[in-house]
């Protein structure tokens, strides 16, 4: 009986002693999935940080991008204002010339370079230079009207009736005009 009762407590104690491992292996396993999931969640937000950094990222480099592009359009734009308005003041500066020159007749340059109106020799041609100044002053005056109209459409009303005013020839310069081809027949 003593033999039976011995091996009965060893067989508990091996029991007791393979349920202690037992538990023993089922906590480090628990322990392994508890930190292998707590690393899983860890890489995972680590993930989400760098999504949203490059997000940002992203959305910076398209914001500095069509900040350029918006900056390029208006430089462009500005650039191309100075343009048209030096060609508009560059073709109003060579109209007033050719307005200047063509009330006191065609100038043309001389052989040693001067300039020289074109004279009449006799009573006969002051009437064809007079006949000339007159066709060249209303030719010059449709001219000016013609071209000047769509650039006053774009101006005040004011603007426009100041800028009529001296364009049209005066009475002063008219009779400059004809004193002028006068002398030349003379």
């Amino acid at each position: 009986m003593l033999r039976t009762e011995e091996r009965q407590r060893l067989a508990r104690e091996r029991r007791e002693e393979q349920e202690k491992q037992h538990a023993a292996k089922e906590t480090q396993i628990l322990e392994k999935e508890r930190k292998a999931k707590l690393q899983y969640e860890k890489q995972l937000e680590e993930r989400q940080r760098k999504l949203k950094e490059m997000k940002q990222k992203e959305e910076q480099r398209r914001a500095a991008v069509e900040e350029k592009r918006k900056q390029k359009i208006e430089e462009e734009k500005e650039r191309y204002e100075a343009v048209l308005h030096r060609t508009l003041e560059r073709n109003q500066r060579l109209e007033t010339r050719q307005k200047r020159w063509s009330w006191g007749g065609p100038v043309t340059p001389d052989s040693e370079g001067k300039t020289a109106s074109k004279r009449s020799p006799s009573t006969a041609n002051f009437k064809q230079a007079e006949a000339a100044v007159s066709k060249c002053l209303s030719s010059s005056a449709a001219l000016s009207n013609a071209s000047d109209r769509t650039r006053r459409s774009q101006l005040s009303p004011l603007d426009s009736s100041v800028i009529s005013r001296l364009l049209a020839p005066t009475q002063a310069s008219l009779a400059r005009s004809k004193s002028a081809a006068t002398l030349s027949a003379d």
